[in-house]
């Protein structure tokens, strides 16, 4: 039986984009085990643990102004008041003493709400003589007040495990006076690329030698995932190299990551020598760029065989690996967010494929988002992904898409 080519645009035996991502979630589970780590250190790293608040946040009645605190009762309906300033409130030195009626406090944004008080006049809105402050009407009771555990209530769940952390959540549990979080631990990722043709730098090039970009968009792109990375370099295109370097991967790592060697070729030994050392779930994806995906397991390790191209690498890795790897250290992951934007170039394409085009998001003439593309979309060109700042995603069945014609769009922004 002929076997289909990478280049075909239809191949019966390849898996949709959507069935592929669903046999991968769920057949790749989280690694479950999990470690405490100070909490400047924990930036990018995923919960382990659900955090129910401790404290109220803010602990106590504050003002959100610069102003005067006053009893809610002693605003004018109309017209002005005089009340009688008796102190001052500071953030962190409250004052002491109880406000009656008639009398207010100056304040100052952040500082307790005096006993007694229970709203706040903004500066602006009032005259200041000596110890006498003129209160005009329009304030409302209760103004400007932050109430405690307005933020956040003790006992209320503030995180849920599988949260990554970003500066916001470690700004909250900082709020909440927590010092440490239990996070999942790192997986460990071996990654190499394949091929007698790549180089490392430095290395002379000699005729059809090419420098091996994959290996360095690989470890951005899993550095970045917050991975503990395994970097076993440039595997040589025999068997005995390819069997070799997935047995030491296999020992080492939770995940493997490869480029190269996926394909029909005869020197294309990955898919091979997975089938021998461990178990293949699928190979090929109705994609463009990046149909010779393989997906399996060598030992307890997850497997990600990905294109030699190194479009294709970036492509299958966001839209496979990174989800597979975020589940695996136990993130929440949920489907990807698309936007539908009007395309200002005409977007050229075979049915057959889903494909992945190269674009940029910018405003158009009418001060609206469009998308256009970068220009060639071969899956050798790395350099269309440093100039767009998303995915067109045209789906397996479309044909050309004409300027004006709405597309869907995955940008780069949180992805990658």
């Amino acid at each position: 039986m002929k076997k289909s080519s990478c280049m075909d645009e239809h191949d019966p035996d390849a898996l949709s984009v959507a069935e592929a991502q669903r046999r991968i979630a769920a057949a790749v589970q989280p690694i479950g085990a999990s470690e405490t780590v100070p909490l400047h250190a924990a930036l990018g790293r995923v919960l382990a643990e659900d955090i129910v608040s401790p404290i109220d946040v803010p602990p106590h009645a504050n003002s959100a102004m610069d102003g005067y605190a006053l009893r809610g009762a002693d605003l004018p309906e109309s017209g002005a008041r005089d009340l009688r300033v008796i102190g001052t409130a500071w953030a962190g030195k409250p004052f002491d003493g109880f406000v009656h009626t008639g009398q207010c406090v100056r304040i100052m944004t952040g500082a307790l709400i005096p006993e007694g008080a229970d709203t706040v006049v903004m500066q602006e809105h009032v005259r200041r003589t000596d110890d006498s402050a003129r209160v005009s009407a329009g304030g409302k009771p209760g103004q400007h007040v932050r109430r405690a555990g307005e933020d956040v209530a003790r006992g209320q769940p503030v995180l849920t495990a599988g949260k990554r952390l970003s500066p916001a959540e470690l700004g909250v549990l900082a709020s909440l006076g927590i010092a440490e979080v239990r996070v999942t631990r790192r997986a460990r990722v071996a990654f190499f690329t394949t091929g007698d043709e790549l180089r490392t730098l430095g290395a002379p090039l000699g005729p059809g030698q090419i420098y091996d970009s994959n290996r360095y968009t690989l470890h951005g792109m899993l550095s970045r995932l917050g991975a503990e990375l395994i970097d076993l370099g440039i595997v040589r295109d025999t068997r005995a190299a390819v069997a070799a370097a997935f047995e030491e991967a296999a020992r080492q790592a939770d995940a493997i990551v490869t480029s190269g060697g996926v394909s029909v070729g005869d020197a294309d030994y990955v898919q091979e020598t997975l089938e021998r050392l461990g178990q293949v779930n699928f190979w090929k994806i109705a994609m463009k760029p990046g149909r010779p995906l393989a997906f399996g397991r060598v030992g307890d390790a997850w497997f990600f065989g990905l294109p030699g191209n190194p479009v294709s690498v970036m492509a299958t890795f966001y839209q496979f690996a990174q989800p597979a790897l975020r589940r695996l250290m136990g993130e929440h992951v949920g489907e990807p967010i698309l936007i539908k934007l009007p395309t200002a170039t005409r977007l050229k394409k075979a049915p057959g494929r889903t494909e992945f085009q190269r674009g940029v998001v910018e405003t158009g003439a009418a001060g609206q988002l469009v998308v256009r593309s970068t220009g060639a979309q071969g899956s050798g060109m790395l350099s269309s992904m440093s100039k767009a700042n998303c995915f067109i995603i045209l789906p397996a069945d479309s044909g050309d898409v004409e300027a004006g014609g709405l597309v869907d769009v995955q940008l780069f922004e949180g992805l990658v």
